[in-house]
């Protein structure tokens, strides 16, 4: 089965960051100015699969792109999420998690982050 991570980001894609075990780029279809993604080099679907040592590299890199875009982008806040499965939203089945840097005013009520996957959810 062929991935879009494996297949095709490192012929057309230099990493933002990178380390042994993962890869951090920008994502193809920003949600907000600045958003990465950072995969594992090994294929496994989901952060489920990941070793110890994976989820560190991914952690360590996000800690690194954190900094870059407070420096260059001065967001106001962050999400940070994965979509674990076809029916949690995951469309490429390669891990990867997303750093969304988050902008005062870029929704009008932010409250309940990432809880707005369900929409009637979101507010409590």
């Amino acid at each position: 089965m062929k991935c879009v991570f494996c297949d095709e980001f490192p012929k057309k894609k230099e990493p933002v960051l990178e380390n042994e075990f993962a890869l951090c780029y920008y994502d193809e279809f920003p949600v907000t100015n600045g958003h990465m993604l950072f995969i594992t080099k090994r294929h496994v679907q989901t952060i489920f699969e990941t070793t110890v040592e994976e989820k560190k590299a991914i952690f360590d890199l996000i800690d690194k792109a954190k900094l870059k875009i407070d420096k260059e982008l001065h967001p106001d806040g962050y999400n940070i999420g994965a979509n674990c499965g076809k029916y949690a939203g995951q469309s490429v089945m390669h891990v990867h998690i997303h750093l969304i840097p988050r902008y005062k005013g870029d929704i009008p009520n932010p409250r309940g982050g990432i809880r707005g996957v369900i929409p009637n959810k979101k507010d409590y």
